[in-house]
């Protein structure tokens, strides 16, 4: 019954135990010692890969951070100097509004950087192209309750930067907004009675009046 061998020279030889055979076939367990953490590079602090900018998220990433981290948007920040500036890997006009403004518009609720940026003047800009009217007005009843979020966000910056994207969205699309503004309303009357933002609002409601003519 004993397991140890006993070979004719008189030198016992003892098998491996279950431990050690799992030494020798598990990777994770190869180097002698207790296991310590690798320690990481300097150089992982600058790529990309090794960063995680949700991680301090204690909510799930928007639609506009999920896919602008798979490198979904079509358009990068690029520091310069005195003023940032976008970078879009095709141009602007070639890009269907359909998702991508939807998109942008999403990413007017972020709160971190670059993604402020990149969704406040990528919705800008791709309004302003040649055809903007055309290509934005189908996408109205998508767009509009993505604005209306924004609207609705505590943060004053985000409400101020969804204010802005309605006003800019308006004098694009004229009158064909006008249908949608009784949903946008409610939660910029709401911010009225904030003295920082009362100014702003005053301003934007006159230009959405202005664009949308009389029955705005």
């Amino acid at each position: 019954g004993s397991h140890v061998l006993r070979m004719s020279s008189g030198i016992q030889i003892k098998p491996k135990s279950a431990v050690q055979k799992s030494k020798t076939s598990s990777p994770l367990s190869c180097s002698p010692g207790p296991a310590m953490k690798p320690q990481p590079k300097p150089s992982d602090k600058l790529n990309p890969k090794t960063i995680d900018p949700f991680r301090a998220y204690s909510r799930p990433p928007s639609a506009f951070a999920a896919i602008y981290a798979k490198g979904g948007i079509p358009c990068r920040l690029v520091h310069g100097s005195v003023k940032h500036k976008l970078q879009w890997e095709c141009l602007p006009e070639t890009v269907p509004f359909d998702p991508l403004l939807v998109t942008l518009a999403e990413g007017l609720r972020e709160t971190k950087h670059p993604y402020t940026f990149v969704s406040k003047e990528g919705f800008k800009e791709l309004l302003m192209v040649e055809g903007a009217s055309e290509k934005a007005i189908p996408v109205l009843p998508r767009l509009v309750p993505v604005l209306k979020a924004a609207l609705a966000h505590s943060d004053d910056e985000v409400f101020g930067r969804g204010l802005e994207a309605l006003v800019q969205l308006s004098a694009v699309v004229g009158s064909s907004l006008n249908d949608y503004l009784k949903h946008l309303l409610t939660n910029i009357s709401r911010r009225l009675m904030d003295k920082k933002l009362r100014e702003k609002i005053t301003l934007a409601l006159q230009k959405l009046e202005q664009y949308g003519g009389k029955v705005s």
